[in-house]
């Protein structure tokens, strides 16, 4: 255990999937403690203090929304849901039992770190030791997080504080698929709709910009119903 690290409880029946989380986190210096079925994870819940949960659905013993319902009448601790269901209605069922956020399986891993680490802030005003660089550098692209600046071959590009946001996320985490939920939460700070096509205009503006100045088209990417990247 590391003094003064969040606390992270893992309630997930899969042992494998539970186990690389651990590592995962632990590696990245969280607690953990890991749980494997509804009723065990719900007893860790009420009973110790942690910095955030992260909730499987369908667990033995007792579901994770059934988990979620009863720890929400003493508790507010963090929750995010973890579920190989993917339809709306699960969504908004984890969302009005009270869940923080939720994130479909199969998950990208890094997706998964970036979302804990904007549930912490929120909840505990915790910034990532490697979010504070203040200049990002790959090839001929050049950002500035400070002036909010960008170049490209040294061409200066103008941004929009929003579009300099998004851009700025992506090159931070090149060569990964961002989900439009994250992106969403993260970069406009409201929810995903799929009828909203904001982030859609703003990418497609970057990408313009960046083109004009020489970038290849295929540097900044969508990826068909998963979300964008920049490679």
């Amino acid at each position: 255990m590391t003094a003064n690290a969040p606390s992270i409880l893992i309630i997930e029946d899969d042992r494998t999937l539970n186990n690389q989380l651990a590592d995962l986190l632990q590696g990245r210096g969280f607690n953990t403690h890991q749980c494997h079925d509804g009723e065990q994870g719900l007893l860790s819940a009420l009973s110790d203090k942690f910095d955030l949960i992260l909730l499987d659905v369908l667990l033995p013993t007792m579901d994770g929304f059934s988990v979620l319902n009863k720890l929400r009448k003493s508790k507010h601790t963090p929750v995010m849901i973890l579920t190989a269901c993917g339809a709306e209605e699960e969504r908004i069922q984890g969302y009005s039992s009270g869940a923080d956020d939720y994130l479909p399986k199969p998950f990208n891993f890094t997706e998964l770190v970036l979302r804990i680490d904007a549930l912490l802030r929120r909840s505990l005003g915790l910034i990532k030791p490697q979010a504070q660089a203040n200049c990002q550098t790959v090839d001929l692209l050049m950002l500035d997080r400070i002036r909010q600046g960008v170049t490209y071959d040294g061409e200066s590009i103008s941004l929009t504080p929003i579009q300099f946001k998004l851009l700025w996320i992506l090159v931070e985490n090149r060569h990964e698929v961002l989900s439009k939920p994250y992106l969403y939460q993260l970069v406009l700070e409201r929810e995903f709709s799929r009828y909203d096509r904001s982030l859609d205009m703003h990418l497609s503006r970057i990408r313009r910009k960046l083109m004009d100045a020489g970038m290849p088209a295929d540097r900044l990417t969508t990826v068909h119903g998963k979300g964008y990247s920049f490679t």
